[in-house]
């Protein structure tokens, strides 16, 4: 499936769920993010993917201003909310902010669809492209919908071509230094993943028995096995390691959580 395809699949269900909550009615409050509610978690997507059109479409060579983005992009309602102490924001979802997030989400995928993935973008990493923003984007909408589901029921799973991807790009592109090896092993499929953290370099290998021989033999610190959708959300703070198959030094995953905190 094509990548803007999974961004739109992803974010239509996200807005599903958030509808679900604005149908109850008050506070609907997220479990995996607790300072928000779910009025902050569509405040917080939509300002991204806002954030990114703004970044694209003027083919800016830094990140736009936020305040100049808040006063054009911001929803058109936000009396009384959101909250501004690092609390959710109590109160039921403004009426206009759900086709607010609707409007940002086409026009962030007509964007991706006038550029070119090699096209050069800004981003904060070492890949200076539209295509890393389109990457990035599917991942984070995909990881936010499991939020909202989450939220006001049962979360289905991370769809695995997107859960494949977003494990490597934890790795290469969200953790910092450190001198660890990590295994991850995939159980619904094909896929085993050795990150080496040296210093100030993150190495990412296929993680079979050659990649750990040529990392300097033995087992790796740390090995989790799940489904591709259990190890990426684990890796994103969502779901706890007690669902997975772990061996090794299960104390090195707090001190991971630590350096690499979820986003």
């Amino acid at each position: 499936m094509e990548a803007a395809a999974r961004l739109r699949r992803e974010a239509r269900a996200f807005a599903s769920a958030a509808r679900q909550a604005a149908d109850r009615g008050g506070t609907t409050l997220v479990p995996s993010c607790p300072a928000w509610s779910m009025a902050d978690l569509v405040l917080h997507l939509g300002g991204v993917h806002r954030f990114v059109v703004v970044l694209i479409r003027d083919r800016l060579p830094a990140p736009p201003d936020l305040a100049t983005v808040a006063r054009t992009e911001s929803p058109p309602s936000m009396e009384g909310w959101p909250s501004m102490d690092g609390t959710p924001s109590a109160g039921p979802i403004p009426p206009t902010l759900l086709d607010w997030f609707d409007e940002g989400v086409e026009r962030l995928v007509e964007q991706f669809g006038r550029h070119a993935p090699d096209d050069p973008a800004w981003t904060w990493s070492g890949e200076q492209s539209v295509g890393f923003w389109l990457r990035m984007q599917v991942i984070e909408t995909a990881v936010h919908r499991w939020d909202a589901e989450n939220a006001v029921g049962a979360a289905r799973p991370i769809a695995p071509d997107i859960a494949v991807d977003a494990i490597p790009q934890t790795f290469e592109v969200m953790a910092p230094g450190r001198r660890e090896r990590f295994r991850f092993v995939r159980t619904d499929g094909p896929g085993e993943w050795l990150v080496r953290f040296d210093g100030e370099h993150v190495r990412l290998t296929d993680g079979g028995p050659a990649d750990i021989e040529q990392a300097g033999g033995g087992q790796a610190d740390v090995e989790l096995a799940g489904t591709a959708s259990d190890l990426m959300l684990f890796l994103w703070g969502r779901l706890p390691a007690d669902g997975l198959d772990v061996r090794g030094d299960k104390a090195m995953l707090d001190r991971y959580f630590v350096l690499v905190p979820p986003v």
